[in-house]
């Protein structure tokens, strides 16, 4: 396909795995109303073993790109799959208190999984290709997506939820053997580049942050964003359910989602590959506002599908966009670093989504949809403000080539493809994610 001919076949590969792992991937989805249907909790309480859950998912994600960056970034992902999968197997044995235990490690798995699956593309693909090779990933994996919930929902109603996490963990294990078939180690050892500051710890990271004070700002504003994303797997479908909809509806709903960025991802990305990547970015988080908004108007099946549909053309807006521009602006010693920094932000509504949104809905829930509308659409608004003031600037912005050798993972597993020197301000880049 025209737009994509530099994606290398290793990606697509790659993205078949995402596939089928993204097919049976039940946890996430249906965790909240597990805990509040067999398990027996309260939303508060579902929502605080969540939240706890969460913390390992976004723990996870922050430190798998640092190991990565350390034993290259196939071997980690091949271990935090092992681990993630036989853990999930084991959840529906565990009695209650454990899951406190048990989840937060299976979703620390998950989370270093991810960062892992995102550093060995961006280490795979040469800049200016990386927004398409994300979309891909994305495009698949939101492919499996479509099939997943309707399929969980008849598992669930049909069986019991514990197939659902049976399934997850094999697919999990699955997926580890499928990249280690697919994505070969290969070169001897090789030590990392150094950072600027000669090393490759904490200090080489936040003095490279500084260097690009662009990418702090789009951390923030994903941060805020992503908890007010998430409430469409917490408290979204205890909305539903309190108006009269249930399991399967909701699993028909978040089916959408799927379904519209599988049609539209791909597209999207060669469309706007050429266009300031925190403006789109930016314009997607409007987005997410502007679905949550219409549930201002009430629970029903139209509504419901419209704020579906709105809040996944944000995604597709936002996520690849702003995963390959952090991609774009990491240093070579630090692809990985920068990309869990991302990873662990872009998953932090985990953490910070079921007890505030919980606790907000027991206590007044007319104010939720429109605080999660304000907030998504002001995100996105301090990041188009960013683009138009970088855009002002640009004609009188100099060239600064950043400095530093070709990155390498340890363990000599990945070998990046030669990145071309670029500016490191803010300054838009017009194929930069």
């Amino acid at each position: 396909m025209q737009g994509f001919k530099d994606v290398p076949r290793v990606v697509w590969l790659l993205a078949a795995g995402v596939f089928v792992n993204a097919v049976v991937s039940f946890t996430f989805v249906f965790v909240f109303l597990y805990l509040t249907g067999p398990r027996g909790l309260g939303a508060a309480q579902a929502g605080v073993v969540t939240g706890i859950g969460g913390i390992g998912l976004v723990a996870g994600n922050f430190t798998g790109g640092w190991y990565g960056d350390r034993f290259g970034h196939r071997r980690v992902l091949l271990a935090a799959s092992a681990l993630g999968g036989l853990t999930l197997t084991t959840l529906p044995l565990l009695p209650t208190p454990l899951l406190y235990a048990a989840l937060p490690l299976a979703q620390y798995a998950n989370g270093v999984v991810r960062a892992a699956n995102s550093a060995l593309v961006a280490v795979t693909v040469p800049e200016g290709a990386r927004r398409q090779a994300f979309a891909v990933v994305r495009c698949v994996s939101n492919g499996g997506f479509t099939l997943g919930p309707p399929l969980g929902a008849l598992v669930a109603a049909g069986l019991s939820y514990d197939w659902l996490f049976l399934a997850d963990g094999l697919g999990t294990l699955f997926f580890a053997l499928w990249t280690a078939r697919v994505v070969p180690a290969r070169g001897a050892a090789r030590t990392p580049a150094a950072a600027p500051d000669g090393g490759r710890g904490r200090g080489g990271v936040w003095a490279a942050l500084r260097a690009r004070p662009a990418v702090p700002v789009l951390l923030g504003a994903i941060l805020v964003a992503d908890t007010v994303y998430r409430q469409q797997y917490f408290t979204f479908p205890v909305f539903l359910a309190d108006h009269g909809l249930d399991v399967r509806a909701f699993g028909l709903v978040i089916a959408v989602n799927g379904a519209v960025i599988l049609l539209l991802e791909l597209p999207a990305a060669v469309a706007l590959r050429n266009r300031p990547p925190l403006a789109v970015t930016g314009s997607g988080l409007v987005l997410v506002g502007a679905g949550y908004a219409v549930l201002i108007a009430g629970a029903g099946a139209a509504t419901a599908v419209a704020m579906m549909v709105l809040v996944s053309l944000g995604e597709i807006l936002y996520k690849t966009t702003a995963t390959a521009y952090v991609a774009d602006e990491a240093p070579e010693h630090a692809v990985g670093r920068f990309q869990s920094l991302y990873a662990g932000v872009s998953v932090s509504g985990t953490v910070l989504a079921p007890p505030a949104g919980g606790a907000l809905y027991a206590a007044a829930p007319w104010l939720l949809w429109p605080l999660c509308a304000a907030l998504a659409a002001g995100a996105g608004a301090v990041l188009i403000r960013l683009s138009s003031r970088q855009g002002r600037k640009a004609p009188a912005a100099a060239p600064q080539a950043t400095g530093g050798g070709g990155e390498h993972s340890g363990g000599g597993e990945e070998r990046h493809a030669p990145r071309p020197a670029h500016e490191t301000g803010s300054r838009p880049r017009p194929v930069a994610g």
